[in-house]
């Protein structure tokens, strides 16, 4: 399956939310790059193998996800921080790099920062 790719890094955000809503784990581990951090309530993972095993454990009960408030990335070259305030309270923080196509994934995210 072909699936969107992160063109700018503004849309990393929404793709991890729709991802996350649909239950695709495999779309949500091509947001990341293979060798990516994810932080988690069990401490870091690292890699696309412990990355989709976070993301099976999460999508598992179908919960649906809020869309929060996109702030706009702040970009330094090929590397961008991006981050959303959540409708919730807390936030989540990543850094995207660009990779050799044009298109963007994420190499560290912390999903939730807590109110």
């Amino acid at each position: 399956m072909a699936r969107q790719r992160a063109q700018c890094p503004e849309d990393l955000n929404r793709l991890v939310l729709e991802r996350l809503n649909a239950g695709d784990v495999d779309g949500l581990v091509e947001l990341y790059e293979p060798d990516a951090v994810l932080a988690t309530p069990a401490g870091p993972v690292v890699g696309h193998v412990a990355i989709r095993a976070a993301y099976e454990q999460i999508v598992a009960g179908s919960p649906q996800f809020a869309p929060g408030a996109a702030q706009p990335p702040v970009r330094n070259g090929d590397l961008a921080l991006t981050s959303v305030l959540l409708a919730g309270g807390g936030a989540t923080v990543e850094v995207a790099r660009r990779q050799p196509d044009g298109s963007w994934r994420w190499i560290i995210d912390q999903p939730n920062l807590g109110a």
